[in-house]
């Protein structure tokens, strides 16, 4: 079973310790913290910047996408 907690910020953990007891009582668990990233990272922006410059022409719907990777991976 998993379930994902989405705080506003860290002070906010104190509120579901209460409801994570009751979900999973006397089971062992883990808790996996990860920070949100709002702002894009240098290596991001590079590579949104070099997608904007490929030939449009180039460009494949979703459908066509799709159609793709069904046939090659049977999806």
């Amino acid at each position: 079973m998993y379930t994902t907690y989405h705080l506003n910020s860290a002070e906010e953990v104190s509120t579901i310790v209460d409801s994570i007891k009751s979900a999973y009582k006397s089971k062992a668990i883990t808790i996996t913290i990860e920070e949100d990233e709002d702002e894009l990272s240098d290596e991001m922006k590079t590579i949104l910047d070099q997608r904007l410059l490929e030939d449009e022409s180039d460009y494949l719907t979703a459908e066509q996408s799709i159609a793709i990777l069904k046939a090659k991976y049977g999806v």
